[in-house]
């Protein structure tokens, strides 16, 4: 017996996966809060290690909050520009818009809580790391359930963890994981800003899949479907919602 979704759940699913986008630019309007609720409670339902849980949500609406958050990031903005030793890659990097911490509806600090259930979790002995790969799985369940409602999601990765604990009162066994900014969007772009800006390439997927170990190509028959899906990702004046699946980053 088959337990796949129905054809169109399982478009949702690769829909969602695509379109999704690391998002700069917002609108100000409010989110309702039962789709902020929604949002929140598919990242509630991500696979933890040892069913750990340990994310926790801050959600930050402060207007003054936010502005002493983002004058902390522009001014790491300008440090890393620093260490850019091509001035053209330099300018290049601060051309970009790399936050939305005032121009969206709301942000939210997602954090991972080390010590939740204790200091033996199920699964966590050879790995404990496992804990913070589990809140990332919640942070993508959050931002895919955003990209279905029609909200983006900015991560926003330049500020130093622990300003951003002293200025949400964060425990110190507590690890700032992201910091998210989420809001409506005018639109959403066909393809993530970065490679539009041909910041870096698209590695393709043929690229990416090993057999047995590494470094080893991949089966024959596996090779043709990567192939064959790839060139769905490429082919142009597609029009159909699946064609455009895995595009996205």
């Amino acid at each position: 017996m088959s337990h796949a979704f129905p054809e169109s759940w399982r478009r949702g699913v690769y829909e969602a996966i695509a379109r999704r986008r690391d998002m700069r630019q917002f609108r100000p309007d409010p989110i309702p809060r039962d789709v902020l609720a929604r949002v929140l409670l598919a990242a509630n339902q991500a696979g933890s290690v040892g069913f750990s849980q340990p994310w926790d949500f801050i959600v930050i609406e402060d207007r003054k909050l936010r502005e002493t958050i983002r004058s902390h990031v522009e001014a790491e903005r300008l440090r890393a520009a620093a260490a850019f030793q091509d001035e053209k890659r330099r300018e290049q990097y601060l051309s970009f818009k790399l936050e939305g911490i005032l121009d969206s509806a709301l942000n939210v600090c997602v954090t991972c809580d080390r010590t939740r259930f204790g200091p033996a979790v199920l699964g966590r002995n050879t790995i404990p790391e496992t804990d913070l790969y589990s809140t990332c799985c919640a942070i993508q369940n959050l931002w895919l359930a955003a990209r279905a409602e029609g909200v983006g999601v900015g991560w926003v990765s330049i500020l130093e963890p622990s300003e951003l604990r002293r200025l949400l009162g964060i425990p110190d066994h507590v690890v700032p994981v992201a910091y998210l900014c989420v809001g409506f969007v005018e639109s959403f772009p066909e393809r993530p800003m970065l490679e539009s800006a041909h910041w870096l390439p698209r590695l393709a997927l043929t690229q990416l899949v090993h057999s047995g170990k590494w470094g080893e190509p991949p089966a024959p028959d596996l090779a043709l479907a990567l192939e064959a899906v790839q060139a769905r990702e490429t082919l142009p004046g597609e029009d159909e919602p699946g064609d455009r699946a895995g595009r996205g980053r």
